[in-house]
């Protein structure tokens, strides 16, 4: 299993980023996916996750109706779009396999993590 997330940055607060995670080593189709995040002296936290065939989503409070998590099975990408940005958005973003086609937990592996950090 492979999973190499892409995307991180520095960007300003209100502005927009995209993230997206290769996978490979798997069947990508079978498996949910997440986005998690983790900030300097935090735990890590779900973002936001989604089922194998993306009929179903799931956002942390504090970024819904900004974050939007998508997938692309024929090119094994989950993508994370992260709109109007604030600073306490930045922390390693981490991309997860879950565990069965509609359960995003517990992780069957993780991504590398990319950095996003929202500064002025």
């Amino acid at each position: 299993v492979q999973l190499v997330e892409s995307g991180g940055g520095l960007v300003q607060p209100g502005g927009s980023l995209g993230l997206s995670c290769a996978a490979s080593g798997f069947t990508f189709s079978s498996y949910a996916m997440s986005w998690y995040r983790q900030a300097p002296g935090k735990e890590r936290e779900l973002v936001a996750a989604i089922t194998s065939a993306g009929g179903s989503t799931n956002y942390a409070d504090s970024v819904k109706g900004r974050f939007t998590i998508s997938r692309d099975n024929a090119k094994n990408t989950v993508y994370l779009q992260m709109n109007s940005l604030k600073p306490e958005d930045t922390a390693v973003y981490y991309c997860g396999l879950g565990a069965d086609p509609f359960r995003w937990g517990p992780q069957r592996s993780w991504g590398q993590g990319t950095q996003v950090t929202v500064s002025s």
